[in-house]
């Protein structure tokens, strides 16, 4: 069984490459602009697995990690072949919520935005539908939206996917569940019978494999699961009472050295607290983040982490899901999971189908597990009294122009300033070469809000 702490290079979900570049992919020159400035430097494994293949036409299927570059692994295949020269819908990009829906196409509209002409149109329910028909009396290249929405209207013709031969499933697994594969198997009925489908996720569940035997032609399978959790993601558990979890979740965010930490709930109604609830213009003063299960699906806040399960999770899929908001694109998390007593069974079945091990946990917690090791800046050396000799002469019955003393005042500050910048640049050159230690983390006993480690 796979321990919790993070692997010495946390990074390797996202580093593990074969060295292929974006160079190396054959993309338009417009499209690597767009690449390079949403700071894009090299593919992820799961990119450079996918996109070579997606940008010939096949269907794929392919399973990574949360947090792991999935979104870029179709988006930017579908940006390199869509032509913004023909006037109709050439890409379906389907994601289960509206949140999702928003955040997907904003990355389409950043790596796109060299691309002459492009248009891209998010469409969700909760909206009103006269926008949409509106929008679409004009030319839309690439759709993106949620099941509903696009069937609606697909199936009242405002939408026309007779000739969108890109189809994109994005959190694949949750649109195949039983409320939505009807709704799914619908659209593609719209679409033509030459397309391209692709599905991305962290987990699929067996109805997939019935899926793709119907709607896909010998899908390209892409699994770089070999662990289902990330690996600089550390998870530790607590046992409390039902009564303490709002005590213990506000008592640990405080705790804690964190960017944003988010505390995920089953329900919005448990939800109903004093804290900042998720939503996708959030302010930036807020430093905690509630959400449900619903905003665990595909949503990518880099600042995030630190994960507070307020109630532990009853599926592996769902505990993985919540957990990689934290640790995404090869940084730290840290997960902490609140267990009652009835919780246990639940955590052990968990831990066995995840093949991962949930500590109890400690008293004290390194914030190397979960905060990037920052260079520490060194103290500016106290500056000394000036000699005398150096400063401009003050005698009045020798006095020059008060231009001229502002001037050698001036001058006599740059050199001070000059000097003290060499100074300061030696002592954090040798900082830099000095060896850096850390604290071991503490005995396991208590958790920082007073909550218990054992049953």
């Amino acid at each position: 069984m796979a321990s919790s702490a993070p692997t010495t290079d946390s990074a390797q979900d996202v580093t593990n490459t074969q060295g292929m570049t974006f160079d190396d992919m054959g993309l338009s020159r417009e499209l690597l602009m767009g690449i390079w400035e949403a700071g894009f430097e090299r593919p992820s494994p799961i990119q450079e697995e996918a996109i070579p293949t997606a940008l010939t036409g096949r269907d794929i299927l392919a399973r990574a990690k949360n947090g792991t570059g999935k979104t870029g692994s179709f988006i930017i295949p579908t940006l390199n072949r869509v032509d913004p020269k023909l006037p109709h819908i050439q890409a379906v990009l389907l994601v289960p919520t509206r949140e999702l829906a928003l955040q997907t196409s904003q990355v389409c509209k950043t790596l796109g935005a060299h691309i002459p002409g492009l248009q891209v149109m998010v469409t969700t329910g909760g909206t009103t539908l006269r926008d949409d028909i509106m929008r679409l009396q004009e030319p839309v290249h690439i759709l993106v939206g949620t099941p509903g929405r696009i069937l609606d209207l697909g199936g009242k013709g405002i939408a026309d996917l007779s000739k969108c031969g890109i189809f994109v499933m994005d959190e694949a697994d949750k649109l195949l569940s039983e409320e939505f594969t009807p709704v799914v198997e619908q659209m593609l009925r719209l679409c033509p019978r030459e397309r391209q489908v692709m599905l991305f996720s962290a987990t699929f569940p067996v109805h997939v494999k019935d899926f793709r035997n119907r709607n896909m032609v010998q899908p390209y399978e892409i699994n770089l699961m070999d662990e289902l959790t990330l690996k600089g993601v550390t998870q530790f558990y607590a046992y409390v009472e039902e009564r303490q979890k709002v005590h213990c979740s506000r008592s640990t965010s405080r705790s804690f050295s964190v960017t944003r930490p988010t505390a995920s709930s089953s329900s919005r109604r448990r939800l109903r607290s004093s804290a900042t609830p998720a939503s996708t213009h959030m302010p930036k003063c807020s430093n905690l983040t509630l959400t449900s299960d619903l905003l665990t699906r595909g949503i990518d806040i880099q600042a995030v982490n630190v994960v507070i399960n307020f109630d532990f999770p009853r599926t592996a899929e769902s505990y993985l899901h919540r957990i990689g908001r934290s640790g995404r694109f090869g940084h730290l998390g840290l997960a902490i999971s609140l267990l009652t007593y009835e919780d246990r069974q639940n955590l052990y079945r968990i831990e066995s189908e995840l093949g991962t091990e949930i500590q109890p946990i400690p008293a004290v917690i390194d914030p190397v597990l979960y905060v990037a090791p920052a260079i520490e800046e060194p103290t500016p050396p106290a500056r000394s009294a000036p000699p005398p000799a150096s400063r401009p002469p003050q005698n009045q019955n020798n006095a020059s122009p008060p231009g001229q003393q502002q001037q050698a005042q001036q001058h006599y500050q740059q050199q001070q300033q000059y000097q003290h910048q060499q100074q300061y640049q030696q002592q954090y050159q040798q900082q830099q070469h000095a060896p850096q230690q850390h604290q071991p983390p503490g005995p396991p006993q208590h958790c920082p809000a007073g909550c218990s480690s054992a049953p």
